[in-house]
């Protein structure tokens, strides 16, 4: 699904995000991508969106070498990819129904296909008795869940998520993880990039930690390989 070849990333000033990253992310798997502030987690997810261009290497994304396809291929890549931020991104003086609707609307879908997607959306993440609703009046838990429901609307195959729960305190965070969990089982691909080493060791997916713009460990999920003792290290 993911391929990633000696992959590189240099800013002006020789200022090296990352270096030489090797990895395959297969369909369907769950990956918590960690490490700590100024790793590369998200130089790596905006690589992943086409949003940055590789310094050298290849990605391979669903068979494409991204370095290699066109802009109009580019947006097509875009409309399998779900996202999540850790801020939201939602539109303000739009409804729940709307900010979800808008991705569809992008993609030019008619009205009835595009009412239907985001009731189903809206009630994965339960919030489809909220639709009518603008975000301000929702709680940052609420407000993440649309973010997550505007990402899914689309079907997307793989979901990208950075930092989504930085701002929820710790019950909102498990809330959002479950719905991580609910996607994950439907067969989409999930990266989330997260530096709580307690989510992290809570879920016990496989863990891509970055450390300098390395991959410092690359771990497993336990069902594939299954650990002797807790990631307690952390």
């Amino acid at each position: 699904m993911i391929q990633l070849y000696r992959v590189c990333k240099t800013y002006e000033g020789d200022i090296c995000a990352l270096y030489d990253i090797n990895s395959h992310i297969k369909r369907g798997e769950f990956i918590f991508l960690t490490g700590p502030s100024g790793a590369g987690k998200t130089t790596l997810l905006k690589l992943l969106l086409c949003m940055e261009r590789l310094t050298s290497g290849h990605i391979i994304i669903d068979g494409r070498n991204i370095e290699r396809i066109s802009p109009w291929q580019i947006s097509l890549l875009r409309r399998r990819i779900g996202v999540v931020f850790q801020d939201f991104k939602l539109l303000y003086k739009r409804t729940v129904f709307e900010n979800v609707a808008f991705a569809l609307e992008v993609l030019g879908a008619g009205k009835e296909e595009i009412r239907r997607r985001v009731l189903y959306a809206l009630k994965m993440v339960g919030l489809q008795h909220k639709a009518i609703v603008k975000p301000y009046r929702l709680s940052g838990g609420e407000q993440q869940r649309v973010a997550i429901a505007r990402s899914i609307v689309h079907d997307p195959v793989i979901l990208l998520a950075d930092e989504p729960t930085g701002n929820l305190d710790p019950d909102l965070t498990l809330d959002i993880m479950a719905y991580f969990e609910a996607i994950n089982a439907r067969g989409t691909t999930i990266v989330v990039a997260t530096h709580d080493y307690n989510l992290v060791n809570r879920f016990q997916r496989r863990i891509i930690e970055l450390r300098g713009g390395k991959v410092f460990i690359d771990i497993p999920a336990p069902e594939e390989e299954p650990l002797e003792a807790p990631l307690h290290r952390y």
